[in-house]
């Protein structure tokens, strides 16, 4: 039921959410924060005049979504744009609770005195999903005022993929902000001195090599128990309680309010249950079966909630193939990995580099980094034997490289830990596997084949940062 706010009030909400109409900047909190990498990437699409479309921001929380509708605030301020031309809202304030989109765009004109025949307007809309039909309503804007450029936010990535593929077709561009990569963790905290390009640059596995490795090292450790959220990254704070910020502010907003929000969860503690066993076995091969009997959930309500989950960028699932690289058709077995390896901290506790699951959550951290492009990652799996990652060809859809994650040397000089990667790699014909390892970076060829030893916080760094600037990644924005 809406409660009738008066007008007066409604009005003074919006002039507060907008404090550049008379400060003629954003508030200093915001502005005084490091931009993400990713701005660079959002920006110009909301700049972008001659194509009319509605740009819809998703992602799960705390990534800075945000954060960057303001800084995007702050920058159309910088080059021009007359502070009463932009409004921001966010639509889960109570306050606007049962307005639709047409009627808060009518309030705004009033504020401002502008309308719509105004140009160079550009309207924000934070939280969308909290608005009942709002892929609707934000069609109805875009078919309606082509002078304005909207754009929307919204921490439930698949529901608002649906909607928008659903019923924003040729009217929004979906544009996905990741969980902080490695390559912007190291650029956020300023310690990129441990980065330089590479000697052979171009040519070789990685393009970029540390000038410490120890000390690179460290930090990726500190990267998978607090590197996800930009604020938890930069608070030591934070840090000595994250289950405090993560777990409370987080993840529980997440399982107790959105999910159940959005799809109707009864059984909150059920789903609670759920996602801290696939938390606590995050990169572990998984089925149905197993995690019914373990947790005492029929398979199809587990089905559903590791959907929600995926819903909420909350976990990855990474299917299986088998030796001779063919899909199964029934995905009888399945690798669940968290989305963010700071959620597992902060489920649990902080981890060490001599801790037994460090292993998972290297391979974690690794998934973490591929995750944003456009085709899906494998895993192989046989009786006798497993290779980590497998890529298969778009044109052919045969495997076209693998790579075994480890956090030791040695693998290195005990061949023997190579030998289901050798066995796949020869029957695939892949002449340059590789093999993370703690700290080794060298090459080895045997058998015709030549094998790329990298450090596994190397190689998290290089597909983080490759992936950023690379034109054939899902972090270009996708249209609809």
């Amino acid at each position: 039921m809406r409660i009738p706010f008066s007008k007066e009030q409604i009005i003074d909400r919006m002039k507060f959410e907008n404090p550049w109409w008379e400060q003629g900047s954003i508030e200093n909190y915001y502005l005084k924060m490091k931009r993400r990498e990713y701005f660079q990437l959002l920006f110009p699409l909301i700049t972008e005049s001659k194509i009319k479309r509605a740009v819809v921001l998703m992602g799960p929380r705390r990534v800075g979504k945000t954060v960057m509708l303001f800084q995007s605030v702050q920058e159309l301020i910088t080059q021009g744009v007359p502070v009463n031309n932009i409004c921001y809202l966010s639509v889960e304030t109570p306050i606007y609770n049962g307005i639709g989109l047409d009627e808060l765009l009518n309030y705004y004109f009033e504020i401002t005195n502008n309308n719509r025949n105004s140009t160079g307007l550009y309207i924000f809309f934070d939280e969308i999903q909290y608005l009942k039909n709002w892929e609707v309503h934000l069609k109805s804007l875009v078919d309606s005022f082509h002078n304005i450029k909207f754009i929307v936010s919204g921490s439930a990535a698949a529901a608002l993929k649906l909607k928008s593929t659903e019923s924003g077709a040729g009217r929004f561009t979906d544009f996905v902000l990741p969980p902080l990569t490695f390559h912007e963790y190291l650029s956020l905290k300023g310690i990129e001195g441990l980065i330089k390009n590479a000697e052979n640059m171009g040519t070789g596995l990685i393009d970029y090599e540390t000038t410490d490795i120890s000390s690179l090292n460290k930090h990726f450790i500190d990267y998978i128990n607090y590197g996800g959220y930009p604020e938890v990254s930069l608070s030591t704070e934070i840090q000595s309680d994250p289950g405090r910020y993560i777990r409370n502010d987080i993840i529980d907003k997440v399982l107790l309010r959105d999910l159940p929000i959005l799809y109707g969860i009864e059984d909150v503690q059920e789903l609670n249950s759920l996602f801290t066993y696939i938390a606590y076995n995050t990169g572990c091969e998984m089925s149905l079966d197993s995690i019914s009997q373990s947790s005492g959930v029929s398979k199809n309500t587990i089905k559903k909630y590791i959907s929600y989950l995926e819903a909420a960028f909350l976990i990855s699932v990474i299917n299986r193939i088998d030796n001779n690289g063919k899909k199964f058709k029934r995905a009888n077995f399945f690798k669940i990995y968290l989305t963010n390896p700071s959620l597992r901290c902060a489920c649990f506790s902080p981890i060490k580099e001599d801790d037994n699951f460090m292993g998972n959550l290297v391979e974690t951290a690794i998934f973490s980094q591929w995750q944003h492009q456009d085709d899906p990652l494998y895993y192989a799996r046989w009786k006798n034997g497993e290779v980590d990652i497998v890529y298969l060809s778009p044109a052919d859809q045969k495997p076209s490289w693998g790579i075994e994650i480890k956090w030791s040397n040695k693998c290195v000089t005990d061949w023997s830990e190579l030998k289901n990667l050798k066995e796949f790699c020869t029957t695939h014909k892949i002449r340059n596997p590789a093999i993370t390892t703690y700290d080794v970076l060298k090459e080895k060829k045997l058998d015709g084949f030549n094998y790329s030893f990298v450090p596994s916080s190397l190689y998290c760094y290089n597909v983080g940062r490759n992936l950023f600037t690379s034109k054939n990644t899902i972090l270009r924005p996708i249209d609809f």
